[in-house]
């Protein structure tokens, strides 16, 4: 998938080059109005997904990105009718559309684009709430009217709708079965913590951090947990208990433990067992994990709670050396995140 990209335009000092809500803020804290230009709906080969964003603040203002530059000029266009007017409009491109075939989508990809205003009077307090729950990982759904523009924010507690439920859990963004409204979800950064800075847990950390997760490396012996094998900003040498638990305390977040010695190991393991984590994997043959077992039921944990620990972990690619070993578990925890819960 492709993550927002800043614009290469030049911009003006009233709005940082950071990601598109962070732009849209500074513009709005100014007393300046923007559109907002969310993806909606993709087909085919687009190269941004549904949920992606650009915010325009004028011509050759704005941030973001909703198709890696393809139809960007047209999305401009209409973001700064849309200011004016303060109208939502609803723009599709797809093979059909000479724009769309002059800018790079001839290869069958199709998007749809919502773009509405936010006024500095009365949109600043929303975008204040979406970033104090995104400094506080919590996850969100943005429910946008598209007839209207009209917005409400659900934070998956606040409401028993299975679609907002679902959206979260699989940070999902889509159209609803009416066709009516865009359910955005904004959710935490994956995170994964990986417990042993061992060469599996370096080529894991590479990979995972290029795949945009939040990677934390938390190992005791400092042999291993230094600034020469992984980036220092990643490590937490030694076994800062409390940190781990704040590190798992939600369901955005993995682990992964590596150290092959058993008492480090099974603490982080029962650490995790005890959090609402997505994902836990621990590494070891099918023998060493009996023993594991063995060792967490002496504990108090059940059959039901080992259950959630893949063991051995990774997909079955017959993976042999570090770096294939580290991409079966990537890959296994990029499934946990992604699939539904039945599948």
């Amino acid at each position: 998938m492709t993550d927002l990209k800043t614009a290469e335009t030049p911009q003006k000092s009233d709005a940082p080059k950071t990601n598109p809500r962070a732009a849209a803020r500074a513009w709005l804290e100014a007393g300046r109005p923007v559109a907002i230009a969310t993806v909606i709906d993709t087909w085919g080969s687009a190269p941004v997904r549904a949920g992606g964003q650009m915010v325009i603040a004028g011509e050759d203002e704005f941030q973001g990105s909703v198709s890696g530059g393809c139809v960007e000029a047209d999305v401009i266009a209409a973001g700064m009718d849309v200011i004016e007017s303060g109208k939502p409009d609803t723009l599709s491109f797809g093979i059909a559309d000479e724009t769309a075939w002059r800018a790079g989508l001839a290869c069958g990809g199709k998007i749809r684009v919502h773009v509405s205003k936010l006024d500095p009077k009365t949109d600043l307090d929303f975008l204040k709430k979406l970033d104090s729950a995104a400094a506080a990982r919590e996850p969100v759904v943005v429910m946008t009217r598209l007839a209207d523009g009209a917005r409400q924010i659900y934070d998956g507690t606040s409401t028993t709708d299975p679609a907002i439920a679902e959206a979260i859990r699989r940070a999902h963004s889509g159209v609803d079965k009416s066709g009516e409204t865009f359910l955005h979800a904004l959710t935490p950064p994956p995170r994964i913590v990986i417990v042993g800075a061992t060469h599996i847990g370096q080529h894991l950390a590479t990979m995972a951090t290029a795949s945009g997760y939040d990677v934390k490396v938390i190992d005791p012996r400092t042999a291993f947990a230094n600034a020469t094998r992984f980036d220092p900003s990643q490590l937490i040498a030694g076994w800062p208990e409390d940190r781990f638990r704040k590190l798992t305390a939600d369901p955005f977040s993995a682990v992964v433990t590596l150290t092959h010695v058993d008492h480090i190991d099974d603490e982080a393991l029962s650490i995790a067992l005890k959090s609402p984590c997505r994902y836990i994997g621990a590494l070891g043959s099918r023998r060493t994990h009996a023993k594991r077992v063995d060792r967490l039921k002496a504990a108090g944990f059940t059959d039901a709670d080992i259950a959630r620990i893949h063991a051995p972990v990774g997909l079955n690619i017959e993976a042999e050396t570090p770096g294939e070993i580290a991409t079966s578990i990537l890959a296994q925890i990029i499934s946990a995140f992604r699939k539904a819960p039945d599948a």
